[in-house]
Parts: structure tokens; sequence; C-alpha cells
């Protein structure tokens, strides 16, 4: 390779090679490794002796087949990699062996390339298999697309047989919004306009399979959208945090920003925790990337970390177009599983807007999609999800569809969709949910006055209302200026203020909020009665406690000292019973943790019964 090529073309281009099981795919990438001088030394000779022990004629596909069986031998893999240089730049083939390894790699981000070799057998002309190919192609947002119309010599190089197959697959492929830069006529066994132009084509003024390569760019390199790291793992080492992911778009470095979707939790890169060697300034494209935050905020895999400047979409709607594999009809109302990179939630198509036969490209009225033929849908997904536009960044605007454990399909999101409005019916909770992105719920704050249940509540609704949730606080100081002034402090009165405060909660949690309430309710009948009340919604019960003793000496009010010298009547803690929660939801000892760390177990609570995931917490 010349030494004056710079680092760009000196990186490999990833490039995917797909046709029919029959159209010659092995016999034209053992040329192309052949005729680049790419294959390992005396590996030619050796398939040749082998084939002549087994009294076999040499073909250029046992080259392929020699180099897969070695690979498999190692690893089992489901895409395999295989490299050649021009004398321009180094190459990476992608081989998937099927439909259903398209789509799994697809999705993992495992089958990115630049640009696509797609085989074409002259003689047989376009094949079933070479429409669904191309249709996987534009899920994998290949854009750079050669079409290879192989085996010329077995229709004696005719010009009026390419033609044909380049008229009719040019129109199939404008169906899906791919253009073909060229149509180049080969003969992979004779190595014919592969590296060297062939004398069978003198019409045929168009490049050779690798001068086309050659002009290719590389498309692979997201390095300049915006970041995107699909959270793949958190791990714990020692005092460390560690979030994990594979950068699919952009790049990261230390001190840069980062918000998390869904949930719009915000922290600061702190370090890269590389081993072994030392920790990178920048991580690219490409890259795994391990890191910690300045700030222990609630992580988990799914979830989609990137610049606040520059998030993807979040929501539970979307109009996407989708490839069906499965023997059975893809179906509406169906719950299958979809999985967007690390994503993993329940789906259903609501809706089929358009059903296209991917063989014959005819238009179909069902409502449910057969095998092999092409939908767009509408897809509505069980909590929020983290996406983009395929057309904004292919990597995170693919899906796969899943059912019984297989995957059967894949999609594209074409565009973010909000349920429509009602306009003749009332709001539902659903609608306000899919509207604020989340469902609502009610978190009631109970604890001692001076606990530290105002501070960490407030602290929580600065936190919800930074990530975008609608959150509202409901205080029990405010409430007794208020709703309760006409209130005291005896048992009934104190029952009642339970009551109005669950009232006002569900009255804000029935408008999508996510209800913050600060009382005291210092009996536990009344607080399992606001449970009651409130049953429609999630209820988060936090026990902010802390020793009396401790209570008393943050007591800037002076309560605690006029409820001593008797001024204060039925003061809890004091003159009226404190009945603590036997298991609250989460319990915050405010004496032994700091109040940030407090705000964020309340926070993780919150997302796991939101997301179903409902569990106790302590410190």
């Amino acid at each position: 390779m010349d030494a004056h090529l710079d680092s760009e073309d000196l990186r490999k281009m990833h490039v995917v090679v797909v046709g029919h099981v029959d159209h010659g795919k092995s016999t034209f990438v053992g040329r192309l490794l052949h005729d680049t001088d790419s294959l390992p030394n005396g590996k030619i000779e050796q398939v040749r002796r082998n084939c002549a022990a087994e009294g076999m004629d040499f073909e250029y596909a046992f080259l392929l087949d020699a180099l897969l069986e070695e690979q498999e031998q190692n690893i089992t893999i489901d895409t395999t990699r295989i490299f050649f240089r021009t004398k321009q730049r180094a190459y990476a083939i992608i081989d998937a062996p099927g439909h259903k390894e398209f789509l799994k790699n697809m999705v993992t981000g495992a089958a990115s390339a630049s640009a696509a070799l797609l085989l074409i057998d002259a003689h047989e002309g376009v094949m079933d298999q070479s429409r669904r190919h191309a249709f996987l192609l534009s899920l994998l947002g290949v854009k750079q697309l050669v079409v290879l119309v192989n085996k010329m010599d077995l229709v004696q190089y005719s010009e009026s047989t390419y033609e044909k197959i380049r008229a009719e697959y040019t129109t199939f492929l404008r169906s899906l919004g791919l253009t073909a830069v060229n149509f180049i006529p080969i003969a992979a066994k004779h190595g014919e306009n592969i590296v060297q132009r062939s004398a069978n084509t003198p019409w045929w003024k168009g490049p050779t399979v690798t001068e086309a390569l050659d002009a290719f760019k590389h498309e692979d390199d997201l390095t300049g959208l915006p970041l995107r790291l699909p959270v793949s793992d958190i791990y714990r080492f020692d005092h460390r945090r560690i979030v994990a992911g594979r950068v699919e778009a952009g790049s990261i470095k230390p001190e840069d920003e980062l918000i998390f979707q869904p949930g719009g939790r915000r922290s600061t890169v702190k370090t890269f925790e590389d081993w072994p060697g030392p920790s990178r300034s920048v991580v690219v494209t490409g890259e795994s990337a391990s890191v910690t935050l300045s700030e222990q905020i609630f992580v988990e895999r799914g979830q989609i970390a990137s610049h606040p400047a520059h998030q993807p979409r979040v929501g539970s709607e979307f109009r996407a177009r989708i490839f069906w594999l499965g023997k059975e009809p893809l179906v509406t109302k169906k719950t299958y599983r979809l999985r967007l990179l690390t994503q993993n939630v329940e789906a259903v198509i609501t809706s089929v807007e358009k059903i296209t036969d991917a063989n014959t490209l005819a238009e179909i009225k069902s409502d449910s999609i057969p095998r092999d033929h092409i939908g767009e849908v509408l897809v509505r997904t069980t909590r929020p999800l983290a996406f983009d536009l395929h057309q904004e960044c292919a990597i995170t605007g693919r899906f796969a569809l899943e059912d019984h454990g297989r995957i059967h399909g894949g999609g594209i999101i074409l565009e973010a969709k909000s349920k429509a409005q009602n306009l003749s019916g009332k709001v539902t909770t659903s609608e306000r949910a899919a509207r604020s992105g989340h469902a609502p719920a009610v978190v009631w704050f109970t604890g001692l006055s001076g606990s530290g249940k105002s501070t960490i509540a407030e602290g929580v609704e600065r936190r919800l209302f930074d990530a975008g949730r609608q959150v509202v606080r409901v205080d029990g100081d405010d409430l007794r200026a208020s709703l309760n002034r006409d209130l005291g402090f005896s048992a009934a009165d104190r029952a009642e203020s339970v009551r109005r405060a669950s009232a006002v909660a569900g009255l804000f949690a029935n408008s999508g909020n996510i209800a913050l309430v600060t009382l005291i309710a210092p009996l536990s009948a009344d607080r399992e009665k606001a449970r009651a009340l409130l049953a429609n919604h999630p209820f988060i019960e936090v026990f902010v406690d802390a020793p009396l003793a401790v209570c008393e000496s943050r007591d800037v009010k002076g309560l605690y000292a006029k409820a001593r010298r008797g001024e204060i009547a039925e003061f809890t803690g004091i003159s009226s019973p404190y009945e603590a929660p036997e298991s609250p939801d989460v319990h915050i000892r405010t004496d032994q943790t700091t109040t940030e760390q407090g705000i964020e177990l309340v926070l993780q609570a919150i997302d796991r019964v939101l997301q179903g995931k409902g569990e106790d917490w302590e410190v």
C-alpha cells in the first residue's frame, strides 16, 4: 500500500455481500480474495491439493468455505468478516448466512456496513431472494450499493440481458428508496471485471468491482453524528459504579454531560475505566466505553446516553416499515417483543397501513402481514422507547420483532407519532401517559418533623422536573395554610387531613402527574387508607427516618422546643405518637446518609415501580 495514503484510506471499509444462494456469492468472494492477493500464504495451493485428493475440480468458492471453516473452529459466529485489500485501502467483507442472522446482527449493530455488493445471476435473473436481500439492506441503512450481474458467460455476455436485469431491479430498488451506484457485468468464475477488465464485455465502460469499491465513502463512520451510547450493563467494582456500552454514533470524552433516555437522568463523565493500559481521552464510534459518572444516578441496561443538546426521541408510538419473515402472519393487537439495540420492550401493531408483496411489489389489502411481505404499520410500545428516525441515524432507527423467543421480522422507524386526540370524549389516563412519556404515581413521604421529608421531596421534584417529567409537590405545611386551615391535631382531624391530601394527590395523578406528598401522617391506619384511596395509581411510601434527638437539633422553627414547654398540644413525637411504617417501599435514614443519596433512592424506586419492577430500598 502506498505510503502517502492518509489514515482515512487506511481504515477498513466494511462491505456486506449478499445474493441468492445459487448466484455465485462464494465464487465471487473467493475470486476477489485471490485476485487482490489477499489470501493467506499457501491457502490456494492447499485447497487445490484437497480438491485433487477428493477427486473434485477446483472452484474458487472452496477458498471461502475453507476460510469460514477455520474461523468456526475457533469461535461460533453469526456474521463473518473476511479481509482483503486493494491498492487503495483495506476492506472487511461482512457475510451473513441468512435472513435471521441479518436481523439479529442488524439489532446489535454487528452488521453495520458502508456499502453492499449484491449478486444476481444473469441466466436466472432477479429472484425472490434478490428482492428480500435488497429490503434487508434498506433496513441496515446501506446507501451505497453496487449490483453485480454475475455469470455473464452463461448468457454469452449479452448486453441486452444485462440491460433487462438492470431496468427491472432498478424499479424495485426505487420502491425501497435505494439506488444502485452501478450494475457491473461480471463472470466471477473467470475473474472478469472484478479486478481486471474483461475483453468479453467491450460494451461495458463502467468500473471494475474493485474500482467501484475504491470510489465508496466511509459511511460507517458515524463519529460526526450526535452521541448514541446504548447501555449494555452496569458493573460495580469496590466503590465505583461503571456504565458500559458501545458507542454507536458520535464520540464521548471526560467531563461531557450526559442524559440517559428514557428517564432523563443527567450526570457528567468522570473517567473512562480502561484495562489494561492508560485511560483514553476520547471514545469514538465503534469503540466500547466503560465510564464512571460524577453523580451516581440510577442508570439501567437499555437506556441510551446522549449529549443533552442532541437527544434521541422518546416515545411509545411510531410509524414503521417492517419486513416479516415469520411463518405465522404479523397481526394487530398481539404482543410482540421489540428489540432496539439494548432496549427490550413489549409492543403491539396497532394498525396496518399498507402491505406490499416483496416478490411481486403488488399491494395487497389485509389487516395482517404474511410471510415475506413488507408492511407500513403503527407500532405502540408498552413503555417509552428511545429512538431516532431511520433517516436521522440508521443504527437507532431500526429494530427487530421477536415472537416466542425468535426473531421473525425487522423494521425501520419512519415517523414518530403521538396518539391522536379523541376530540369527542374524555382524555384518558393512557393518553396522558403517552403525552408525558411516563405513567402517573403518588410518592408519600412520611416521618417526624425535621426528619428531612421536604428537603428530599424538593430534590426529587427538581430532578424529575429537569428530566422532563410531569411532577407536582403536595406539602403538608401548604395544606395547613390553605385547604386544612379548619383542622386541628386531634386523631379525627389528622385522619381528615390525610384524606384531603390523598384527594388532592389523586387529582394530580389523574392528570398524569407524579405527585409527591410530604405529610407526617403519624398513624399507620391513616396511611393505609391513603394507599387504598389512591389504589388506581402506583403508590410509593417513603419513610424518612431520623432519631428524635436529631430531628430536634434540626428544628429551625423552634417547634419541638415549644412542644417541650407545652405550648403546642398533640405534637407528633412529643405529646402525640408516631407509628413508623413497618415495611415502607423506601427507607431513608437521614442521620446516616446524605440528602443526595436519599433523593437517588426515591428516584430509583419511582423508575422501578413505573417499569413494573417494584422493590424495597433501604440504606
